[in-house]
């Protein structure tokens, strides 16, 4: 291979050079070349490695389906790792890496492994690792895997994102796809049209055409600008990667001065594909050598960018494309052979041209690049480059992924769309119309536009004959370049019965590249086909998934970190918290105070005075869902595992919510208060969660019931008074309200008033103490506060941060679900079991709760522990173990853990197993090395009579 710049040509500013390293070697380029068309300009025959055998890879395409080219560009301390070489333009001062390579593409150490590539076919680490011992292997095959290396020091800027709606996005900039535009721009259409290169124009800027009486270049520079004088949006080096529900189509669009992509979020009336198609390889042995190109990519290499990939060149093909595409080289000053497998093709001539037809390429040769070939008619061809067109493959994958059905067609040994789609319209190359002038003159039809002109264009008719790879070829004929994929390996797939598309892919990993399939995944279906009798629409193609190039995680995430990701919320007295020295956290989302004072020595004291004497607590944060109407209390029975139907108006009601699955999602209490009214207090983390879940319930098994559900969390001010003096604390804060306990018992509510304005409160407690739950309005919560904390202070209490309900809580065995409880736990875990026997209706998590893993007697269970060693406080995550079998075993963890200012020794909650029925034994546990002992005691270790709830 010996590629040149050649003196002239290109669309590349020669007036400005580039200069950058690839493996530490100095690259000259200039604006407007991509990293690949410099890599070829300066003689860079090897770029990367394989994947699997670690074979030298070259070049081969110069658009998004190039399957080789990949490396790491560092720049000004920041690192990007897998850019596609021939997608990215050339930036002065890159310092690139080919990926996963050591020392360097070119010399890499661990190409020996091709040597082994007999033994390690497809599959082959299935099979070969699972003795002794995955585990032995794994860390060794994980470090040898994956492309690219990640600086996870790296801090870089955030992403940019945009949304956009319009009559219609126009996806491909070339011939078609400008007609497109213009034609629905001219009908007073807002239009929008996107193309990946970072000129528009597709095919016209490498391929001679004439389009109404001009040429293809000037054709489409002048439609350009009237494009952009019709108000077209235009968006060269973007990419349409995804197609999703509802017309939504994401497209990101690189930047050519590095900076962050931005992501496009486009909603359009009507999305066009004019996607375009891609030049097939073809299938001989050894044909994934370096110099071996697509004939499109290197002609794009000439006209664009001014390179001449070789100057003794061998154009191999099977269709009518070839002809065209080796006059251009010879024009450029190679010599070319073209060897056309059509017998019946037109002879062609032209200076410094061959052309030898019904034959094809046997085998190449040559060491780390192409040297010479060997036909099917055992004639041998010195040469320094090979170029392939084996047949165009349309860019159906948008289609494909928004449901579309394809078709084979067996005159164009092509996929194409079988049927429209509503919203989506397939146009050109995409839809296999190979000729221009048949794509353009389909296009009014196409856009529902009868009355526009059809735009004349000569065209070449297309012609091809199969050059599919065929059961038993000799040799090493690759398939999926990137991968390590050969014919021999899907033969292996078909005999061990990997025949489903879906298996093929997973077991050979074919189409599983960077590249996605885009240049193998036609040849390996055609194989599998051929081996199992089969035609190619029987064998079926892969899921197309989006996105259709890798996208950067920066554009995804956007500017959505941080507080912008999940935004802090905030307390409606949090002012008042600072004024009185309160240390802030996040709990659950919540900017709240974890205690009051100067360091944590302040939690006991608070915790101490509130089972003493009283204590205040905003309780905000705290979920209020409101779930409204006739059929209330029946959703209400289906979304809890609790029967909570049967709660009078003015009562409530402790339960839980369940996953699908049985397992406990949330706990809280339900307030109903009155007939068709409940609030649902949920924990303060779940509040989102559990709306949405109630919302989806209700439009999915509820669809055509009388509910309504308002989350009022935000707009309402919840504080708990909690101790012995609670009572005395309402009062002296000038509530007005009748706090009898004969008519306001615990877990009851009623209405009260506070300066005039409607107030709630509820007896319920997380203390274990006589405690008040006050909810009012946001715009009354400042003034409640002052009233509730002086008074509290007049009773000798104070403030209480959220780190002493925490020990209080503890206290009474008062779990914290994602605390307390693991992706594992049930309701009988925690000891209430008694609705999974007695609940007739429905509920969500009950078939759950009836598997046999859920009935299980040795499951982990909720209890108390504390200290039988003398040594303290336990450690939270301490394991408890079991060494009658020798080696240690799990038996559960210890969850919360604290010092106690009501018990005279620690107390802790801990799932262990089978831990119900264990009250009272001593048992092990382990952390970090060091052996404990506990013993088991129920939950509640403070107050289990419950007679402080009244004190």
């Amino acid at each position: 291979m010996s590629a040149k710049r050649l003196p002239a040509g290109g669309e590349i500013n020669r007036g400005k050079a580039l200069r950058f390293t690839f493996d530490g070697q100095p690259v000259l380029a200039y604006e407007g070349d991509t990293f690949a068309a410099a890599l070829l300009a300066a003689g860079h025959k090897v770029v990367a490695r394989s994947f699997k055998y670690r074979r030298p890879r070259g070049i081969f395409a110069a658009g998004a389906e190039e399957p080789n080219a990949y490396a790491d560009l560092r720049k000004a301390g920041e690192t990007r790792i897998n850019l596609r070489l021939t997608t990215e333009l050339a930036v002065d001062g890159a310092e690139l890496r080919s990926a996963s390579t050591a020392p360097s593409a070119l010399h890499d150490r661990t190409g020996m492994l091709d040597l082994f590539a007999r033994f390690i076919p497809s599959g082959f680490y299935y099979k070969t690792f699972i003795w002794p011992n995955w585990h032995l292997f794994e860390p060794h095959i994980r470090e040898m895997a994956g492309l690219g290396r990640v600086d996870v020091t790296q801090t870089g800027p955030e992403g940019e994102q945009k949304n956009h709606h319009c009559d219609a996005v126009v996806v491909g900039a070339g011939p078609v796809g400008i007609a497109t535009a213009r034609m629905l721009a001219e009908a007073g259409q807002k239009v929008l049209l996107c193309d990946e290169a970072s000129r528009m124009g597709g095919s016209l800027l490498s391929r001679d055409a004439v389009i109404d009486g001009l040429p293809g270049r000037t054709w489409a520079r002048q439609n350009l600008d009237a494009l952009q004088a019709l108000g077209v949006t235009l968006l060269p080096l973007t990419t349409a990667f995804g197609i999703y529900d509802h017309n939504l189509i994401a497209l990101n669009q690189r930047r050519a001065d590095g900076s962050p992509d931005l992501l496009w979020r486009v909603r359009a009336g009507r999305i066009l594909l004019a996607t375009g198609a891609i030049d097939r390889p073809l299938p001989f042995d050894r044909n994934d050598l370096p110099g071996i190109m697509s004939a499109q990519g290197a002609l794009t290499y000439l006209r664009r960018y001014g390179v001449l990939v070789g100057e003794r060149l061998v154009l191999a093909t099977n269709n009518a494309a070839g002809a065209g595409m080796a006059r251009a080289f010879c024009e450029a000053g190679a010599e070319v052979v073209l060897v056309d497998s059509r017998p019946a093709a037109a002879e062609i001539s032209a200076p410094g041209l061959r052309h030898l037809r019904g034959v094809e390429i046997r085998k190449a040769f040559g060491r780390k690049a192409v040297t010479h070939v060997q036909l099917s008619d055992d004639q041998t061809l010195t040469c320094d480059t090979v170029l392939v067109s084996g047949g165009l493959t349309p860019s159906i994958h948008l289609y494909a992924q928004a449901k579309g059905k394809l078709r084979f067609d067996d005159q164009k040994l092509a996929l194409v769309p079988d049927s429209e789609l509503a919203g989506i319209t397939v146009l050109g190359a995409a839809r296999g119309d190979f000729a221009l002038d048949r794509a353009l003159a389909a296009l009014p039809a196409a856009l529902g536009l009868p009355e526009a002109a059809v735009i004349p264009a000569e065209g070449t008719p297309w012609d091809i004959t199969p050059a599919w790879p065929t059961p038993g070829m000799k040799g090493r004929v690759w398939i999926d370049y990137q991968h390590d994929v050969t014919t021999k390996d899907v033969a292996l797939a078909a005999r061990e019965n990997f025949v489903s598309v879906e298996h093929l892919k997973r077991y050979t990993t074919l189409g599983m590249a960077t590249d996605q399939g885009k240049t193998s995944n036609l040849n390996g279906l055609a194989l599998m086909g051929q081996l199992t009798g089969r035609t190619i629409p029987e064998v079926g193609t892969t899921t197309y998934r989006p996105p259709f190039t890798p996208v950067p995680y920066v554009s995804l995430a956007g500017n959505r970190g941080g507080e912008r990701m999940n935004p802090l919320r905030r307390l409606a007295v949090e002012n008042q918290h600072r004024a009185a020295g309160a240390s802030f956290g996040e709990y659950g989302g919540w900017l709240r105070p974890a205690w009051y004072g100067c360091d944590e020595s302040a939690i006991m004291t608070e915790a101490r005075l509130a089972r003493e004497h009283v204590g205040l607590f905003d309780a905000s944060p705290l979920g209020k869902i409101e779930v409204i109407g006739p059929d209330a209390a029946e959703f209400l029975d289906f979304i809890y595992y609790n029967t909570v139907s049967t709660v009078k108006p003015g009562g409530c009601r402790y339960g839980f919510i369940l996953s699908e699955n049985g397992i406990v999602y949330d706990d809280g209490v339900l307030v109903r208060l009155d007939e068709s009214r409940f609030i649902v207090s949920c924990s303060s983390s779940h509040v989102a969660g559990v709306y949405g879940m109630m919302e989806e319930w209700r439009q999915d098994r509820f669809p055509t019931k009388k509910i309504f559900i308002h989350n009022a969390t935000a707009e309402t001010a919840t504080f708990t008074v909690t101790g012995p003096k609670a009572r005395e604390v309402i009062r002296a804060a000038g509530i007005e309200a009748d706090l009898a306990d004969e008519g306001f018992r615990h877990m009851t509510t009623r209405w009260g008033r506070f300066a005039g304005h409607e107030l709630r409160l509820t007896r319920v407690s997380f203390t274990g103490d006589r405690s008040y739950e006050l909810s009012v309005r946001q715009d009354l919560a400042s003034g409640l506060w002052q009233k509730l904390a002086e008074a509290t202070a007049e009773f000798k209490g104070g403030l209480v941060g959220i780190e002493a309900i925490m020990i209080l809580r503890a206290e009474k065995g008062f779990i914290v679900i994602g605390k307390d409880s693991d992706g594992m736990t049930r309701p009988g875990d925690l000891g209430l079991s008694g609705p999974l026997r007695n609940k007739k209706t429905e509920f969500i998590g009950r078939r759950s709760l009836l598997q046999d893993e859920a009935q299980r007697p040795d499951r982990n269970q909720l209890v108390g522990l504390v200290p039988s060693d003398g040594l303290g406080l336990l450690p939270i995550g301490a394991h408890g173990i079991d060494l009658s079998g020798g080696a240690p075993r799990s038996i559960g963890y210890v969850t919360s853990s604290y010092d106690s200012v009501s018990l005279p020794h620690p107390v802790a909650l801990g799932l262990i197993e089978r831990g119900a029925s264990r009250h009272g034994e001593e048992i092990t546990l382990q952390h970090l090395g060091q052996r404990r002992r506990a013993r088991i005691t129920p939950p509640c270790a403070f107050d289990p009579e419950g007679e402080r709830l009244n004190a």
